[in-house]
Order: C-alpha cells, then structure tokens, then sequence
C-alpha cells in the first residue's frame, strides 16, 4: 500500500459552528466541498493521515515530525474552549519518515515538539474526518524555511515510508491562501494577492506542480499565505503518479482564499516526476541572472562567495567604476528561492568608498546576520543578491511624508533604530512601514521616535 489520495484544503475555524456562530454561512460552497472532500477521503479507508500544517512547529532549516503516542488541542484562542480534538500518533511512520528524509539529506525529526498541542491547521481538517472515520492514525509535520526542492523530496519520503510499511495512506496540504484579496482582508489588500490565488488553484488544478514548485517569491511573498509550501510537500507525496484531479471549491469573500481540490492515484506514472526538470530549470535561470548582473552584484557576490570559502575579506579592487568611488549607506540582501539567507546594511556611509561598503556589508550579511544560519559553500550558487545604495537620509515631521513605495525609513527612539528599505513586502502603507521599523528597531508601539526617509538605487 502507499499513498491513495491527498487534498488541498484550508483550515478556518470560522467554518465550524461552534467558532463561526452562523458566520460559517458565508462559506458554504467551502463547507459543502469540505464534507464532500472528508467522506471521499473516509471512503478509501486510510490507515495513516499525514496532515502539513504550517502552524504547527516550524525551523528554518528542518522538517518537525510531531513525537509521542497521541495529542490534543482546542478552539479556545477562537472562542470555542470546548471543542477538541484529539488524536492518536504513527509513531513507527514518524521515526521512519525522520529516518527517510535524513538519507536525503534532511533534516527531520521530533526536536521541539513533544507534548504540543495540536494546531488548527491539524484540528480544521480532522474536525471534517472524524464524523466519517476514526480508524486511523495520525502524522503531523511541520513546513520549513527549506527550498521548494526540498519540501518536494520531503514529501517522496512521506510516500515513501508509506509504501515500505504497507501504509494505505491519505495526505492533507492544509493552509489558506492570500490572506490579502480585499481591502478588508486582515492583512489589507495587495494585488498580487488575487494573482497568487488564481495561478495557485490554475495549477493545482492541472496538477502542473513544475509551475506551483517555480512560482515567483514576488507573487507569493506579497500575498500572505500559507498554503505553499504544504503544496510544495503535496507534490512530492504524489511523485511519480497519474491523478484524477478535481477542484471542489474556491472562495475568497472573506478577503482570505479557501481553495479545496482532490488527488486520486489511479496508477504510476514516472512522466510525472519533477525535481529533476526543475533543478534544471533553475539552473539555467540562476546562470541568466548571473549573467546579467552588474557591477554592484558582482562585487557583493564576490564578497560572499570569498567570505564563505575562505573566511577573509576580499580586497576592494584597485579600479572602480566613478559611481562605486563616493560614500554612501548600502543595504546587501541575501535571498535563496524566495528565503531570506543574510541582510546587512549601513544607513550611513562607514567606508572609504561605495564598494568598500558593498564589500563589507555583503562578507557581513553572509557570516554575521543572526536571524539567519551562515551561508554555506553549497548554497553559493543558488543565491540572490541584491544591493540598495541609499541616499542620505532627511527628517520627516510624520508619516504625512512617507510613501512606501518610494522611500525607506529609519525610526529611531532612545538610540533604537529599525530600518526598513523601500518597496518592501507586506508594507503597503506609511502605518505597516512604521509598525515594521518599530518592529525591527525593539521600539514599543506608544513610544515617540523620529523618523528620517531616504530614496534607494536598487542593483538586482
């Protein structure tokens, strides 16, 4: 046996009467998917659930396979402390699963999470199980700061272990989509919100996941989900089979995107296999991004990739293009597939000249960011770098001044200082720009701080 079946799903709570007091009207065509999804799925008579839920414990660079014998939880933070939900665990999946994916490579297991209560990215989607069966084990994983590659080969694991224990197997992608549709959303409106949610459920309904595994950070970043990477682990879990694929339902009306759609296996097929087309793919992008990149992004690359093999600082060159010999702040961002991997900047110039700073800032934000594990020589390759050469700052009297698409900003209080460069995700407005930079800066929210606003020359 192996994996029969997997589903998209959403996990509002608001969908149960219990938490949505007749709120969950709104979503009936959600409702009615849900249940129709829940019995299909109690039908094939799963013996493991495996359930993806990006609210349950997350690292940046590991995969969490719930521990223990068995878990509970409530919908006491929604206003429903009476209604749990409790499960019992695979343990001899779990420990195969951990095993599975360190023989790829990664790193997953139970670190951080014994005795956690379940999550209602776990509890939405067994509340709809239950009623149709009980006679099942639980898997409960975590998603990861790891790449859409490895979320993908994670998910062949879980397909995997099924197959070597004789699992027959159902597996959940539970998470919502944009959480930015409308301006009344929670997160406020974006446009790339209604992009992400139409190209998601376009490609998920045909079962394109090379597309779903190269969707741009730009779309999705922006949006607010957190449905992806679960699909991401989807994919990898139906590695290598044909589907009968089938969209349920998709509504957005509460500004946030609930799509549902089901995945039948009907028989392998190695055409659909994926990871090797897209390594390939990605390849060959990062070698036209490197190709196009200009002086700026060259010598922060160089920096980096000197920095991390060697542990010295390059030297600066002997000549440099006029622009790169004056002083300014420069900003060096690190991203690899969408995840930040290293930012260092100074808002003021600290070096002699404009590549002296690129030098240091980008050594910096590849070695010393600690938010962030240092860059490793594997990991060279597949980075993106940015570099923001900042103008210099002005005071401003209020946020009346600022537009965050145009300037950056630095807020200041009792010599705390948070930054947040221009055009940033997520801040579409003066207030979520400054609520950003107190953030970032340890400023508490009623505490009065200055505010300076500068212009930046982006390198990509």
């Amino acid at each position: 046996m192996s994996i029969v079946a997997a589903y998209a799903v959403p996990h509002p709570p608001l969908l149960l009467p219990e938490v949505g007091q007749g709120e969950e009207r709104k979503l009936q065509l959600t409702l009615n998917a849900y249940e129709r999804a829940m019995k299909e799925a109690a039908e094939l008579a799963p013996e493991t659930v495996i359930v993806a839920s990006p609210h349950t414990v997350m690292y940046a660079d590991y995969f969490h396979i719930a521990p223990g014998e068995m878990a509970s939880g409530d919908f006491a933070a929604f206003g429903a402390p009476d209604l749990r939900v409790m499960a019992d665990y695979d343990g001899p999946f779990a420990k195969e699963l951990a095993k599975a994916a360190s023989v790829e490579g990664i790193a997953a297991g139970g670190v951080g999470g014994r005795g956690a209560a379940l999550d209602h990215g776990v509890m939405v989607p067994l509340s709809f199980l239950e009623p149709h069966t009980t006679d099942f084990r639980l898997v409960r994983v975590g998603v990861s700061g790891l790449s859409p590659k490895e979320h993908y080969v994670f998910g062949r694991c879980i397909a995997r272990v099924a197959e070597e224990l004789g699992r027959r197997a159902v597996f959940f992608a539970s998470g919502d989509l944009s959480h930015r549709l409308t301006p009344d959303a929670p997160r406020g409106f974006a446009p790339e919100g209604p992009r992400f949610d139409k190209a998601c459920m376009k490609y998920l309904e045909e079962g394109d996941f090379l597309k779903l595994l190269r969707m741009d950070p730009a779309i999705y970043q922006p949006a607010a989900e957190c449905a992806l990477r679960g699909l991401w682990m989807l994919a990898g879990v139906l590695d290598a089979r044909a589907l009968k694929i089938k969209k349920l339902s998709y509504q957005g009306t509460t500004g946030i995107g609930y799509g549902l759609v089901s995945f039948k296996v009907t028989r392998e097929d190695p055409r659909r296999s994926f990871v090797e087309r897209y390594e390939m793919l990605e390849r060959r992008a990062r070698e036209e991004r490197r190709a196009a990149e200009d002086d700026y992004v060259r010598l922060a690359r160089r920096a980096v990739e000197t920095i991390v093999r060697t542990g010295k600082l390059p030297p600066v060159p002997a000549e440099l293009p006029e622009e790169m010999t004056g002083r300014a702040g420069v900003y060096v961002t690190l991203t690899r597939d969408g995840t930040p991997r290293g930012t260092y900047g100074t808002f003021e110039p600290s070096a002699k000249s404009i590549a002296d700073e690129i030098t240091r800032n980008a050594a910096h934000a590849a070695r010393n960011d600690t938010h962030v594990a240092p860059v490793t020589e594997e990991e060279l390759d597949a980075l993106d770098i940015t570099v923001d050469v900042l103008s210099e700052p002005e005071l401003v009297d209020g946020a009346d001044a600022l537009d965050p698409k145009t300037y950056g900003i630095i807020a200041e209080s009792r010599g705390r200082k948070g930054v947040m460069l221009p055009a940033a995700p997520g801040t579409e407005t003066a207030e979520e720009q400054l609520r950003a930079a107190r953030k970032k800066g340890g400023i508490p929210e009623d505490a009065e701080i200055r505010i300076w606003r500068f212009t930046s020359e982006r390198h990509a």
